[in-house]
């Protein structure tokens, strides 16, 4: 028997205007059957309507941090490009290990131009 779905905190990075049908597409695509139970990301990102408009359609929180606090976070994948942009090496991986618990489980991955990182949910 299969191991029931893992709950997630997902960790997001986007670029301005992406809208909330690419967002869900991309979170079905990459983490599968699992339950989203938050979505967290870069607070300069967490006004961005389609981003808003996935977490209602899912019924889960928005959470959003702060540059410096991403930036404290120790992640796999940091990119120097994102540092430089956002002032922070991570967004999707920092975001979701601020939001969740425990070790990535799903690392940095990007589909259709959405970042995506998850842990299990706090």
């Amino acid at each position: 028997m299969p191991a029931p779905p893992t709950e997630l905190a997902v960790g997001l990075g986007l670029r301005p205007d992406t809208d909330s049908a690419r967002i869900l597409a991309a979170l079905r695509e990459a983490l599968g059957d699992h339950r989203i139970v938050c979505l967290a990301t870069i607070d300069r990102r967490a006004v961005e309507p389609g981003l808003r408009a996935a977490a209602t359609a899912l019924n889960v929180p928005l959470r959003a941090y702060p540059a410096s606090d991403l930036a404290r976070v120790d992640v796999q994948s940091p990119s120097p490009r994102t540092a430089t942009a956002l002032g922070t090496p991570s967004v999707a991986e920092a975001a979701a290990l601020l939001a969740g618990r425990g070790p990535l489980l799903f690392p940095k991955r990007t589909v259709g131009g959405i970042v995506i990182a998850a842990t299990a949910a706090g």
